[in-house]
C-alpha cells in the first residue's frame, strides 16, 4: 500500500517533497480500534523481511491484531534516494532521522487508519528504535514497547561501526564524494560492505562453531560469497547511505521536548516494555539495553542467548530463536 504524505518537514529542518510511505497490513482493526501492530522495517529491510512476526503460530496473530508493517524512509520503497525525483535531479537526500519516521507512522496510522492508541510499537533493530521513539515520543498513545536488539540511542560503538561501513562504500571510485553520491553502481564497494558486514552481524561462536553448515554452505568463503555478498550486491548504495546516516543520529532524547537528556526521555515512556537484548550482538550490546531499561517503569527484558549475534532478533535462518521470541513476546502481551 502506497500512501501519499506530501511535503513533510524533517528534523534537520529540511524537508520531503510528495513523500511516500510504504506499509503492509495484516487483520483488521476491532471497533475500539486499539489493537494496532506497528512494526517499522530496520536497516536496508523492507516490509518482507518482517512478515515472519505476522501469523498465528507467530509473534502477532491477525486474527487479534491489526498489524502495520511501514516501509522505513530510505529503504528504497517508501521515499528514497533511489526514487525521489529531487535526488535523480541532483538535489541532496537530506537526513531522515528515527525521530521523522516515528512522526511520520504515528500520522499514517492516524490519517489513514483512524488509529490514534497503539497497542504495540515492536521493532528490531533500526525498526526497534523507531518503536523507542514513538514510545517517548506519543507516552499517552502507546500501550506495549517490544524492542529487539535495539537500544533508545545509537551508542558511540555502534556509531564508530557505521562509520567503517560508511567508508567502505565510499571509497569506492563510482562515489562523488562532492556531489554526496554515486555516479553509477559500485562493482566493489556493494560486496566487500557485505564481507565487512558479516564480522559484525553474527558473533564469533557463530563462526567457530561453523554454524554456516546449518545454511547448506561447505566452506566459510562460499557463506561469505553465497549470502553476504550476494545479499548486499542487490542494494542501492545511495539508500545504504541514507540508512546509515538515519542509525547513526538515532537518539530518542534529541529533540525539542527532552533537550538531549536522555533519562529524561526514557522517563517519558509510559508504554509496558518489553526489551530483548541479544547477548552476542556487537551492536546494541546488552549492557547499553540494561542500562536504558533501569529508568522505565514497567519492563521486562528478555535476553536471547545465541550464537547468531545481531541477527539472533531476526531469526529467519534459526528456529530456536524464533521460538523463543514467539514465546517471550506472547507470555508479555497475555500479561
Amino acid at each position: 500500500m502506497h500512501l501519499s504524505l506530501g511535503r513533510i518537514g524533517l528534523q534537520s529542518g529540511e524537508a520531503l517533497d510528495e513523500a511516500v510511505m510504504v506499509v503492509k497490513t495484516f487483520g483488521h482493526l476491532n471497533a475500539r480500534r486499539d489493537n494496532a501492530v506497528v512494526i517499522p522495517t530496520s536497516f536496508g529491510a523492507s516490509h518482507r523481511d518482517f512478515e515472519w512476526m505476522v501469523g498465528a503460530g507467530s509473534l502477532f496473530d491477525p486474527v487479534r491484531y491489526f498489524v502495520v508493517i511501514a516501509n522505513l524512509f530510505g529503504n528504497g520503497l517508501s521515499t528514497s534516494p533511489s526514487n525521489s525525483a529531487a535526488f535523480a535531479a541532483g538535489e541532496p537526500f537530506p537526513l531522515v532521522s528515527a525521530y521523522d519516521n516515528a512522526l511520520a507512522q504515528k500520522f499514517v496510522l492516524e490519517r489513514f487508519f483512524g488509529v490514534r492508541r497503539i497497542a504495540v510499537a515492536a521493532g528490531w533493530s533500526m525498526g526497534g528504535q523507531v518503536a523507542w521513539h514513538m514510545a517517548s515520543l506519543f507516552p499517552g498513545d502507546v500501550a506495549n514497547l517490544i524492542a529487539i536488539c535495539a537500544t533508545a540511542k545509537t551508542s558511540a560503538h555502534n556509531h564508530v561501526f557505521l562509520e567503517g561501513a560508511s567508508a567502505v562504500l565510499t571509497t569506492d571510485g563510482a562515489y562523488d564524494a562532492d556531489a554526496g553520491r554515486f555516479v553509477r553502481a559500485p562493482e566493489r564497494a556493494l560486496p566487500a560492505l557485505g564481507r565487512f558486514y558479516a564480522g559484525w552481524a553474527l558473533s564469533q561462536a557463530f563462526y567457530r562453531d561453523e554454524c554456516w553448515r546449518t545454511l547448506g554452505y561447505d566452506s566459510l568463503e562460499s557463506f561469505l560469497e553465497g549470502y553476504w555478498e550476494a545479499a548486499f550486491t542487490e542494494r542501492n548504495a545511495d539508500n545504504l547511505l541514507s540508512h546509515i546516516a538515519t542509525w547513526q543520529a538515532a537518539d530518542i532524547s534529541a529533540n525539542d521536548r527532552h533537550g538531549g537528556d536522555l533519562v529524561k526521555a526514557i522517563t517519558a515512556v509510559r508504554a509496558r516494555a518489553l526489551l530483548v537484548p541479544a547477548r552476542r550482538d556487537l551492536y546494541f550490546r546488552e549492557a547499553d539495553v540494561k542500562a536504558e531499561a533501569s529508568h522505565l517503569g514497567d519492563v521486562r527484558i528478555a535476553s536471547l542467548d545465541s550464537p547468531w549475534g545481531h541477527r539472533a532478533g531476526n531469526p529467519v535462518k534459526s528456529p530456536a530463536d524464533r521460538d523463543f521470541l514467539r514465546g517471550r513476546v506472547r507470555d508479555f502481551l497475555s500479561c
